[in-house]
Formats: C-alpha cells, sequence, structure tokens
C-alpha cells in the first residue's frame, strides 16, 4: 500500500514537473502581434489564465491556469498597463506580469531629433511599453509636474517632448512606461546640467535678451535638430533663427521652418484642418495654416514647445551660435544650406537651387 501510495506520488510529482519546467517553457505560435492591457487587480488563476487566453496569448486555458497555480498564483502581478505579446511562454508572461527582476530586456536606441511618437512606436516594437500608455504617461499634467519639467507658457496640453533625450538604454520588456520615462527625462536633466555649466555665458545672454529657460533652449535645438544635416551647420542654423527673434529689421519674428508646422499635424491633428489630407510631406497649406498652433510660418517666435527631442550638438548650438547677421538658409545639396543675410540673396540661393535639382 505504502509503495502505492509513493508510487502516486511520484507520478503526482512528475506531472507537476511537467507542468511546471515543460508547459512552462513551451511557445505559442508568434504572429508578431502585441497586446497593451490593463491587468485587472485582484484575479486568481483561472481568471488570469481565462483573460490570457481570451488574448490569444496562451493555447490551453486550462494547462496556463494549472501552471499559474503550481508556480504560486497570482498575488505577485502587478495591477495596470502591460505589453504582453504573442510567442512568451507561460514562463514569461508570469514574469512579464508580475515585473519580475531578472526579465528579458532589449536595447532601446533613440536617434537625436526622435519625437516622442517616435519613442513610444519604437518602446512597442522593442516589446519594452505599449505606445499608447508610453503617449498618455508623458502627456500627463501632474506626472510632469512629478518630473519636474517646466510647463509654463505653452499652450493648452503639454508634453515631455524634448526631455526624452536621444541615447542608448538597456530597458526590460513590458516595463512600466512612466518608469521609461523617468529614465529618459533622467538622462536629459543630466546631459542638461553640463551643457548649461559648459555654456553658461550663452544661457545667460538669452535670458537676459529673450527671456529664455531650459525649454526655450530646447525648443530651439529641437527645431536645429530637424533643420541640421551637417554638424557643423548647427551653431550657422542656430544663428539664423536667434537673428530672426533679435534683429529689428526683421519684424515679422517668423522662424518658418517646415518642420514645426508637419510636428503640429502629429500631435495636434484635429486642430488644423489643413492635417486632414496631410500626406507627410510638407505643403503651403500645412505650414501655413493659422489653426496649426505649431506653424512658425503662420505664428511668431517659437512653437509651444519642442517639436522632438534634440542631442547635446543642437543644444550646444542654442547656447553657443555662431557669430553671423544671417537671415536666411536654403538647401544647397548633400546635406548643406546656403546661407543669405538678405532676402534679394536668399532668393537667388532658391532660384539656383531649383534650376540644380529641376529634371
Amino acid at each position: 500500500m505504502l509503495l502505492g501510495l509513493a508510487g502516486v506520488i511520484a507520478v503526482a510529482c512528475a506531472a507537476l514537473l511537467a507542468l511546471v519546467f515543460g508547459f512552462g517553457r513551451a511557445r505559442a505560435p508568434d504572429r508578431g502581434r502585441v497586446v497593451e492591457i490593463n491587468w485587472p487587480d485582484g484575479l486568481d488563476a483561472g481568471e488570469a489564465a481565462a483573460l490570457l487566453a481570451a488574448e490569444g496569448l496562451v493555447e490551453s486555458e486550462r494547462a496556463m491556469a494549472l501552471y499559474l497555480g503550481a508556480t504560486g498564483g497570482t498575488e505577485a502581478f502587478v495591477p495596470g498597463p502591460h505589453l504582453l505579446f504573442e510567442g512568451a511562454t507561460p514562463r514569461e508572461l508570469r514574469q512579464l506580469l508580475a515585473r519580475a527582476e531578472g526579465r528579458p530586456t532589449a536595447k532601446l536606441t533613440i536617434p537625436e531629433g526622435f519625437s516622442r511618437f517616435d519613442i513610444a512606436a519604437r518602446l512597442e516594437k522593442l516589446r519594452i511599453a505599449g505606445r499608447k500608455t508610453f503617449l498618455a504617461a508623458t502627456a500627463d499634467g501632474a506626472f510632469l509636474d512629478a518630473l519636474g519639467i517646466e510647463r509654463g507658457g505653452a499652450v493648452g496640453a503639454e508634453s515631455a517632448e524634448g526631455y526624452l533625450f536621444p541615447a542608448t538604454y538597456e530597458l526590460a520588456l513590458d516595463s512600466d512606461a512612466r518608469d521609461v520615462a523617468r529614465r529618459l527625462v533622467a538622462e536629459s536633466d543630466r546631459r542638461w546640467s553640463a551643457l548649461a555649466a559648459q555654456g553658461k555665458d550663452g544661457l545667460a545672454a538669452l535670458q537676459a535678451t529673450l527671456g529664455w529657460g531650459r525649454r526655450e533652449v530646447l525648443t530651439l535645438a529641437s527645431i536645429i535638430e530637424k533643420e541640421a544635416v551637417v554638424e557643423e551647420e548647427r551653431p550657422l542654423i542656430a544663428s539664423v533663427f536667434l537673428n530672426r527673434l533679435l534683429d529689428p529689421s526683421f519684424r515679422s519674428r517668423r522662424l518658418q521652418s517646415d518642420a514645426t508646422a508637419l510636428y503640429g499635424c502629429v500631435a495636434w491633428p484635429e486642430e488644423a484642418p489643413s492635417c486632414a489630407a496631410w500626406s507627410g510631406k510638407a505643403t503651403p497649406a500645412v505650414v501655413r495654416d493659422p489653426k496649426n498652433r505649431y506653424s512658425t510660418y503662420a505664428h511668431p517666435g517659437l512653437p509651444p514647445g519642442p517639436i522632438a527631442n534634440p542631442g547635446a550638438p543642437s543644444i550646444a548650438a542654442v547656447l553657443a551660435p555662431a557669430a553671423t547677421k544671417y537671415l536666411y538658409f536654403v538647401a544647397a545639396g548633400g546635406g548643406r544650406h546656403r546661407f543669405s543675410e538678405s532676402l534679394d540673396d536668399h532668393n537667388d540661393a532658391v532660384q539656383k537651387r531649383r534650376e540644380a535639382t529641376a529634371p
């Protein structure tokens, strides 16, 4: 009898081991789909398995319920937004939902000039955080206040745009979007402290002449990031925009950057009628639409906030612009620009560029 009981126990243990080590490491079919889910609080193993099965993340609801029960239940699962994905093993799903230490990581590289919309898409592609969740987090006013991001002076709702520093980060899969944002903003704070110390005289001059602080510097730096291709031209482009704001002869104070208006169609498409038919390219209708609050053709001065996340060279260019009288620039080919002090010279440069690129 004892031998029989021992045999039953041995069979049960073997079944349990098979469940934990076999099923726990079995991958479901992976079609590349990710699932942004707001995980409810208080689900038991059966309810959790049912939800995962309904989302197409596990093949057997019953086996998943048994696995969750055999590996400690669901008390460690973190309620709230999660980014789960097809092809994850039951063991990985448990790690993700518990935000466990040692879960898989991915390397996030943010190029200079990426917007928060670009970052959100890349985060989701890498399975680090959901796109919608990251965009919501980086536009939450209370969260921005907690991060210490200056929000005064902007029109309408604001975001962490401009404060998400372009660099390479190692981040865990299914990270809390707010933790990701904190990491990027912390890096931005660190870099800003060094750049502001190095360019303290330039920052003092901007504060004295234009009343600028960090937010305005980042806003102009983000425009330079979108306009510049060749690194050594960044201080020259900075000088053009600053001259337009400071030179009394340039009365319109309009920066006239296509990139700002295009950002308006990305961030606030419902506000500007011209954005309804926007194909991703600059058109006269889009760049001159007065209802596009980011149009620096229709509105003088800086746009309401940064249009991208600038790197250190563009920020440094604002703090130490070239000493010029340039008020205009136009593409000259090869990523370079031709700079002009007068409108006549600029129009001549534009005509030559058109002739050079004509079919």
